[in-house]
């Protein structure tokens, strides 16, 4: 667990210095027009309609340009983007980051039912020490925000859909875009319940 921390310190350090300058420089305004393809998934303020597309409204900035550029650069593999981005910039990545990040974030309502909650309470503000998984809130914040500067992405909010999907795909080494391996690390000690429970969670967390 130490070790998982410590390597989640040196993470925020290292990538926040590397999008600093590029951040400075995102155009919202131009990312507007630059963003009129992606609607049809994630809609025009940032607020998908269907579960398995995230919402991008309210997302961190340095996390929406890094997922950009990540599947631009094949290291990251989304079926449904393919050919999108192929042709963007770093710029045009940021600038469609600066648009999304300066929406308003989804506000969505968790199931209360049973220990779900609960649980997934548990998970995002205490983890599981026995299983050793840190909680979801060092990286992400109490309220689910997300940090910036480390490329540490937004949670409250979003589709419960989506973020099991996600988890799953950590876990099964299917998405490996994660730095030094941080969530393919957590995801793998988390059964389907926990993953469930904490995306419950998070879905409500405003």
């Amino acid at each position: 667990m130490r070790k998982l921390l410590a390597s989640l310190a040196i993470t925020m350090g290292a990538v926040g210095t590397v999008h600093a300058d590029l951040q400075a420089d995102a155009d919202a305004a131009a990312g507007r027009e630059k963003a009129q393809t992606c609607a049809a998934c994630h809609g025009q303020e940032g607020l998908s309609s269907v579960p398995t597309f995230p919402h991008l409204a309210g997302q961190q900035m340095s996390y929406i340009a890094k997922q950009i550029m990540d599947i631009r650069d094949g290291n990251r593999v989304v079926a449904q983007m393919a050919g999108l981005v192929d042709n963007y910039s770093d710029q045009d990545a940021w600038d469609v980051a600066a648009y999304y990040s300066a929406k308003d974030p989804n506000v969505g309502q968790a199931v209360d039912e049973g220990e779900l909650l609960a649980r997934g309470e548990e998970i995002f503000r205490a983890g599981d020490m026995a299983k050793g998984i840190p909680a979801c809130a060092a990286c992400h914040t109490p309220t689910g925000q997300g940090i910036g500067s480390a490329v540490y992405p937004a949670l409250s909010g979003q589709f419960t859909q989506y973020t099991i999907a996600t988890l799953k795909d950590f876990a099964a080494g299917e998405r490996a875009n994660d730095p030094n391996r941080i969530m393919r690390d957590i995801a793998s000690k988390m059964s389907d319940a926990d993953m469930q429970a904490v995306a419950n969670y998070l879905h409500g967390l405003n």
